[in-house]
């Protein structure tokens, strides 16, 4: 990906469920790692197995008229 251009990027989560109650809030993270569940990501753009320094990601959500941003969430009723 390139610095400052804005990308679609579209995700299934994990089969989980959690109980909200009355109240409660919900909040996304959005990281560039999910280290130790999936090989580190050193945002190089090279070889992250063989690379010993890592570059600062910097991730925005843009939510404007031009790039909305959704978050869809099933619900269940108990």
């Amino acid at each position: 990906m390139e610095a400052g251009k804005v990308y679609k990027v579209s995700f299934q989560p994990l089969n989980t469920s959690n109980f909200f109650a009355s109240g409660h809030r919900i909040r996304i993270e959005v990281s560039s790692s999910n280290f130790p569940r999936f090989d580190r990501n050193l945002n190089t753009g090279g070889n992250n197995y063989d690379e010993t320094a890592g570059v600062v990601a910097h991730n925005s959500v843009h939510h404007s008229a031009q790039y909305s941003s959704l978050v869809t969430l099933t619900v269940v009723k108990r």
